[in-house]
């Protein structure tokens, strides 16, 4: 049994070695996206206006009208002072040909106060690297590595790097598996003489300095990864469930537990070429958002409201300027309008729901670590040096191990060949 496990553990770790490398240290970069974003792009982020604020919504037509072949597709209602306003926006069809207008941008940042364009930019963009797509760009390397469309089908690196996660999940059981101290056939002493099982185990959560370069290595990916074998468990599992929730994950849970669908749950994406055109404007789906939300005892302000053209879905979040990147990591409240019909469809209320309910909403904050507020980034960050650290130590454990055993068989056969040349 310890052999097949020594087996699978070795391959599997030199299989997702390299791909949880560029995860464990984009990871620990992108804990800080929104601090690390505004640093570098204060002439996106930040804005000179004085005054009171002009009507987002206005904002967003004025917005439309400068790039009639754009639509916007996310309007924040307000901003913190001193920020702009970000827009995320995405090309409509054109109708000459059928096919979408050409995207060089999709999120555009304005002055909440003077309205004027303060800039634009790819979010997510692979190329060129520059200092307005730097963050985004880890940030999609980091769970697709930018791993392009083919066949028509965008989510190939969702679906590799949440392989990858499956697989990094179950070895997680099978390297912990074979820290554990073997079991002993006979026994040799009794009585005081003799180790307990804690005292053969204790060895495997040290480091021994000073023992030489290989058995610093060996101790090293093991002991972090006993201590922080949870954590690493949790970033496994809650990467997996993420980047393949709608394949994997949701009807799975489904199955074993009672899980409320959201909207988007029960619809089947469009995909992006073929968006399904609203038929109520921003404006008139606020105006059936906020009644609902007084009617529910809802006291927070309409934070944001975006739609997706692949669902044909509104959604109308409920939050302060302050609390934008808040709510622990696990969302707003929300409600959700059908974009033709105008019909509510449902709601999102965090925290609320069946126990299958929290669990799937708890997946992200538990990844980013924001459940935890700014200690719970921190120690992701951490795990994310950790991760690309046991990655690093494991493929030198095999790559020495390897150069051994070809030196060992080199000897053996050395006097053979010798003995063949007389």
């Amino acid at each position: 049994m310890r052999r097949i496990a020594t087996l699978l553990h070795r391959w599997a770790g030199l299989l997702i070695a390299g791909f949880l490398f560029i995860s464990g240290v984009t990871g620990a970069v992108i804990s800080w996206d929104h601090e690390l974003d505004e640093l570098l792009n204060p002439h996106l982020t930040d804005a000179s206006g004085v005054g009171p604020a002009l009507p987002a919504l206005q904002l967003a037509r004025a917005l439309e009208a400068r790039h009639p072949q754009m639509q916007v597709l996310s309007v924040p209602m307000a901003a913190e002072p001193g920020h702009s306003l970000a827009f995320y926006v995405e090309p409509r069809v054109n109708p000459a040909t059928g096919a979408l207008y050409p995207a060089p941008y999709n999120q555009v940042f304005v002055d909440p106060v003077t309205g004027a364009e303060l800039g634009a930019r790819k979010w997510g963009a692979a190329w060129p690297i520059t200092r307005e797509t730097f963050v985004s760009f880890l940030y999609q390397l980091h769970y697709t590595l930018h791993i392009p469309q083919m066949w028509g089908i965008e989510q190939w690196g969702l679906w590799l790097m949440g392989g990858i996660a499956m697989i990094w999940t179950v070895d997680s059981f099978v390297g912990f598996y074979l820290t554990l101290p073997v079991r002993r056939r006979t026994v040799v002493a009794v009585g005081p003489q003799s180790k307990s099982w804690w005292q053969r185990w204790r060895p495997a959560w040290l480091i021994r300095f000073g023992a030489g370069g290989t058995k610093f290595n060996f101790d090293l990916h093991r002991a972090f990864s006993l201590w922080t074998w949870l954590l690493l468990f949790i970033i496994a599992f809650t990467a997996f469930s993420l980047n393949l929730y709608r394949e994997v994950f949701f009807p799975v849970m489904s199955l074993v537990s009672d899980v409320t669908p959201s909207p988007f749950d029960v619809r089947t994406p469009t995909g992006p070429t073929k968006p399904i055109a609203p038929a109520l404007a921003y404006a008139e789906v606020q105006a059936k958002a906020e009644p609902e939300a007084a009617r529910r005892g809802w006291r927070e302000p309409v934070g944001n409201l975006s739609y997706s053209p692949e669902y044909g879905i509104y959604s109308v979040a409920f939050f302060a300027p302050q609390d934008e990147h808040g709510a622990g990591g696990v969302g707003h409240r929300q409600l959700y309008f059908d974009g033709r019909s105008g019909a509510l469809l449902g709601d999102r209320q965090p925290w609320k729901g069946t126990a299958a309910d929290i669990f799937i909403q708890a997946q992200f904050p538990l990844h980013s670590g924001r459940i935890l507020g700014i200690p719970g980034r921190v120690l992701i960050s951490l795990m994310g040096l950790v991760v690309a650290t046991l990655s690093v130590t494991g493929v030198l454990i095999w790559w020495r191990k390897r150069s051994a055993r070809v030196t060992a068989a080199a000897r053996v056969s050395a006097p053979a060949a010798a003995a063949a040349r007389r």
